[in-house]
C-alpha cells in the first residue's frame, strides 16, 4: 500500500521516541527499524536529533545513520529528516546528508531555556537564519512553534504568542509550520481554534501538528487537527517518547494506532499497519515492557467501516 497524497504521516520514534529511552538501541537495530517502517508505507522518518550526546545520550549516532543511510539504496520517496537545535547542529546536519530538517522555538520562555539554553525571542531569530540557510542549500525545512497549546512549567500559554512566530516564520519564507504539544496539554476544541487562526494569517501555509499523549488526549487532539485541515501528522511507533525538557514527560501519538484512525474514516493514511505494529513488538521487547499504543496488541479491526 502507498501512502494517501492527502495524509502524510512524519514518523519521528527514531528521534522524539528514543530520546528519552536510558538504554541505548544500537545503530544497527535503528537502521533496522528504519528500514522497516519505510517498508511499510512511511515516506517520511525522522532519523535523529543534532543534539549534544552528553545530555541526549540516545542520539549520539546520528550523523552516522545518516552517512549509512545516504550511502545505501533507499525506497523510491522516501525523505530522512533530522532536527537541529542551533547552527552546530545544521552544520553537522548538511556534512552527513540529511533531507530535511526540523527546526522550532518554544512558545514558552521557560521551556524554551531548558530546552535549548535560549529565551525565545533569541531562539527564534536563529531559527529563522538556519531556516533560510538550510532553504538556501536546496534542502527542506520545516520550522515549528514548540508548547504552542500549554506548558507544564508556564502553564496555559498565549495564542497570540504562538501566532507572533508563527507570523515571524512566515515573514521569512518558512511556510511548512508544526504546532507541537510539548506538555501534552493540548484539548480539540483549542486545537481546532488554533489551526484555524494560523489558516487566517497566510494561505501559503502548510501545517503539520505533533501531540503527545501525556493526559489521553492526544488521538482526539489529532482528530480535531484533522478537522480543522490538517493534512501532516508526526508521530511515534509504539507511542514512545516524551521530551526530556519538560515536566512531565510522556509518549507522543502512537503511529499505528493514528494510522488505523485515519483508515477507519477513509482517509487513507494508507500505511501497512501491522507492519508498523511489529516494529513496535521488536521494541518493546528490546526495551522489556510494554508500550503505551494499543493496535499492536489488538491488532487492526479487520472489516471496512460501515
Amino acid at each position: 500500500m502507498v501512502q494517501s497524497e492527502r495524509i502524510l504521516i512524519h514518523e519521528v520514534g527514531l528521534r522524539d521516541g528514543l530520546q528519552i529511552e536510558a538504554q541505548a538501541v544500537p545503530t544497527e537495530r535503528k537502521l533496522d527499524w528504519i528500514a522497516r517502517l519505510a517498508g511499510a508505507g512511511l515516506r517520511m522518518i525522522q532519523v535523529g536529533s543534532f543534539v549534544n550526546p552528553q545530555k541526549v545520550p540516545q542520539m549520539a549516532d546520528t550523523d552516522e545513520l545518516f552517512r549509512r543511510l545516504a550511502a545505501a539504496e533507499r525506497p523510491p520517496g522516501v525523505v530522512y529528516t533530522g532536527l537541529v537545535l542551533n547552527e552546530r547542529g545544521l552544520e553537522r546536519g548538511l556534512a552527513c546528508g540529511v533531507d530535511y530538517f526540523c527546526m522550532g522555538v518554544s512558545a514558552s520562555e521557560t521551556h524554551s531555556r531548558k530546552n535549548t539554553g535560549m529565551s525565545t525571542g533569541e531562539a527564534a531569530g536563529r531559527i529563522i537564519a538556519m531556516g533560510r540557510a538550510a532553504a538556501a542549500a536546496g534542502k527542506g525545512v520545516q520550522v515549528s512553534v514548540q508548547s504552542a497549546f500549554g506548558c507544564g512549567f508556564e502553564g496555559a500559554v498565549p495564542p497570540a504568542r504562538v501566532l507572533d512566530l508563527v507570523r515571524r516564520f512566515a515573514e521569512a519564507g518558512l511556510t511548512t509550520v508544526s504546532l507541537a504539544d510539548t506538555a501534552g496539554h493540548a484539548n480539540p476544541a483549542q486545537v481546532e481554534a488554533l489551526f484555524a487562526a494560523v489558516r487566517a494569517l497566510d494561505g501559503r501555509l502548510s501545517m503539520t501538528c505533533h501531540f503527545h499523549d501525556t493526559y489521553g488526549m492526544g488521538l482526539a487532539n489529532a482528530y480535531a487537527a484533522y478537522r480543522a485541515g490538517v493534512t501532516s501528522f508526526e508521530s511515534a511507533f509504539g507511542g514512545l517518547g516524551g521530551c526530556p525538557f519538560t515536566a512531565v514527560a510522556a509518549g507522543n501519538v502512537c503511529t499505528e494506532d493514528l494510522a488505523h484512525l485515519l483508515a477507519r474514516m477513509g482517509a487513507g493514511a494508507g500505511l501497512d499497519i501491522a507492519a508498523v505494529a511489529e516494529v513496535t513488538k521488536d521494541a518493546a521487547a528490546f526495551f522489556g515492557r510494554s508500550l503505551p499504543g494499543v493496535i499492536h496488541r489488538t491488532g487492526p479491526i479487520p472489516y471496512p467501516a460501515g
